[in-house]
């Protein structure tokens, strides 16, 4: 298996908010001429939606799931300076330095469980990574998944790991169990979950884990008091592995929710 880098560019201008995500993230485009949807350090959330971001997306990658390339994006603060708009010049100015940003799928278009249907195999991966990370945001309503050439793609892990707002005993809310996967939007398909189970625990190995949370810049492990950026790192390390380790757990816990509303 790969291990993941991520790249770096310089935003060099900012194009348009999209309004629709709650943390008004922005289509800018950077030094290397591609575009991107830019995820700001200084959104309400703050760098633990990127960080989820970073464990989320590239996790989901080294399982064969698409997901757009992410690259730390630097913003330099004159960006601030002309902005008209007062709510996202606080935005920029409080973003100054690395963020994060996914490579823009232009003429992509949000799933829709209605429109289009996914294969079992892939929602059963896809439900199997949500559960876990505990990612709570791929619901009917937000699904946080693009069509884009006809093929899926996930997009938005912020709200995955929820664990670290308030980073209390990590290991201990690694084994609670994950009661919202009812409402994933890709439960009903998802007939494969023991088959990818038995699978992805052979796959996600610990070098695996910890070569992701690697990637997770020292700057945006300054959160926790006592606690250096590589004991967080662990932190993160250590949840996942224990997670995994419980995993029949949370299968049975969305077969069991699966069988439900089938």
């Amino acid at each position: 298996m790969t291990v993941p880098e991520l790249r770096l560019v310089n935003v060099t201008r900012y194009v348009t908010p999209l309004r629709e995500g709650g943390s008004l993230p922005a289509i800018a485009e950077a030094d290397d001429g591609f575009l991107y949807v830019l995820k700001f350090r200084g959104a309400g959330q703050g760098v633990k939606a990127l960080i989820a971001e970073i464990i989320g997306g590239e996790l989901a990658r080294l399982l064969g799931l698409k997901v757009p390339e992410i690259v730390y994006a630097q913003l330099d603060e004159a960006f601030g300076r002309t902005e008209p708009d007062e709510e996202i010049q606080d935005l920029l100015k409080a973003s100054v330095g690395t963020n994060l940003a996914l490579h823009y799928l232009s003429g992509a278009i949000s799933f829709d469980a209605a429109v289009s249907t996914i294969d079992p195999l892939t929602a059963s991966k896809i439900v199997w990574l949500d559960a876990l990370l505990m990612n709570v945001d791929r619901t009917a309503r937000n699904t946080n998944m693009l069509m884009w050439q006809k093929e899926l793609w996930l997009i938005d892990h912020g709200a995955a790991l929820y664990f670290h707002h308030a980073w209390t005993n990590p290991l201990q809310q690694a084994k609670k169990p994950f009661t919202l996967v009812k409402d994933h939007v890709l439960l009903p398909a998802a007939s494969q979950l023991h088959e990818v189970n038995a699978a992805f625990k052979k796959l996600v190995t610990r070098d695996t884990i910890e070569s992701i949370v690697k990637l997770i810049p020292g700057d945006f492990l300054q959160w926790e008091e006592g606690l250096s950026a590589d004991e967080i790192r662990q932190g993160y390390a250590n949840f996942i592995n224990t997670r995994l380790a419980n995993a029949d757990d949370f299968i049975n816990e969305a077969n069991n929710a699966r069988a439900t509303i089938i």
